[in-house]
């Protein structure tokens, strides 16, 4: 890609989501928004792929039909309280047509269909700004009007996410739709407790943010896109292949690794609020993304391919590893003890 074409798409992705996270008016939140999208469109093409042009046209329609849904959600709600204001969304059915479209956005069950297609035809730096950065301007919107939100609707659409992020996620064989639907699983526990603690939602949102960017970049420098490659990437740098086991433990929410605290401080207010079935209920549903996150230590840690006379050896790649991959992936194993930092602030 031109690096011209690089530097511009890159400072619009900054632009947009800075636009949109700062806006207290819903037409510039609406513009930053539409910046991002457009940014990252020839991203997502640059390939020149035919899996890569259909990725980019689904992203395109997919998100210009939820920013039209946004801007009318907020037309209806101008035309009816004569506020403009993002925190003055009072109308019931602005506040059904924001809640579908930044669903959109996200890529929340039931409107998820889009996200796994589109990581799958991208590539892994693409896939990185899709999962964690593209969703930050939708998670801030959610922040900002959250008092008025519906709870029970909010909560029907985090169990059917984390159910359905979990279910589908078993099935997969490429390492990209696996994170695509553990993406969507991650995203109905922080849809879950928007409402009653929406601190905690961007708390969860930048701790899953810092894992799953630690697992983008493991893989990226491993070069592993599916489970199979997976099994013979161990030699290239066998140090790394073990970090990559333990992030992924982390991100599956296991104790004491950082991925723990946040499903263990939404269980927490969960149960305060008195919702302790649905903390039960999100809690088991987690059990499905463990599943697939332990097979994807397995593949990568455990299993030796078999080895037959024409099968071709894995070279150590003797390059050294990026010190953001370092940092990422310590403070991605290593953050629990700063828990009491977090409950303090909080």
């Amino acid at each position: 890609m031109n690096p011209q074409a690089k530097l511009i798409s890159a400072t619009s992705l900054f632009l947009g989501t800075s636009i949109t996270i700062s806006s207290n008016h819903w037409m510039m939140a609406w513009i930053g928004l539409e910046i991002n999208t457009l940014a990252v469109l020839p991203l997502i093409s640059k390939s020149h792929h035919p899996r890569a042009i259909e990725a980019s046209t689904k992203y395109f329609l997919t998100q210009a039909a939820a920013s039209t849904l946004l801007l009318f959600s907020s037309m209806t709600n101008a035309w009816f309280s004569g506020q403009w204001d993002i925190t003055q969304l009072t109308h019931p059915m602005s506040c059904m047509l924001l809640t579908t479209a930044i669903s959109i956005k996200l890529g929340l069950v039931p409107f998820h269909f889009w996200f796994p297609e589109v990581l799958q035809g991208s590539t892994m730096t693409t896939c990185l700004l899709l999962a964690t950065v593209m969703k930050f301007p939708p998670i801030t919107l959610f922040f900002l009007t959250s008092p008025s939100l519906n709870p029970t609707l909010l909560s029907l659409m985090a169990i059917a996410s984390a159910a359905l992020g979990g279910w589908m996620g078993l099935n997969q064989t490429q390492t990209r739709k696996v994170l695509a639907f553990s993406s969507i699983a991650h995203l109905g526990w922080m849809t879950i407790i928007l409402i009653y603690n929406p601190n905690l939602t961007l708390t969860a949102f930048y701790l899953y943010t810092m894992t799953t960017s630690a697992i983008f970049f493991i893989l990226n420098t491993t070069n592993t896109l599916k489970l199979s490659t997976m099994m013979t990437a161990w030699t290239k740098i066998p140090p790394l292949t073990t970090v990559f086991m333990l992030t992924l433990l982390s991100l599956a929410g296991l104790p004491p690794l950082t991925g723990f605290l946040p499903k263990w401080l939404i269980i927490q207010e969960l149960t305060k609020q008195g919702l302790t079935i649905m903390a039960t209920t999100i809690t088991l549903l987690s059990l499905l993304g463990l599943f697939f996150y332990l097979r994807l230590a397995y593949c990568a840690t455990i299993t030796l391919p078999p080895n037959f006379i024409n099968y071709t050896k894995q070279w150590q790649i003797n390059k050294p590893t990026n010190i953001l991959t370092t940092t990422l992936t310590t403070l991605s194993i290593l953050l629990l003890p700063l828990s009491p930092m977090v409950f303090t602030v909080s």
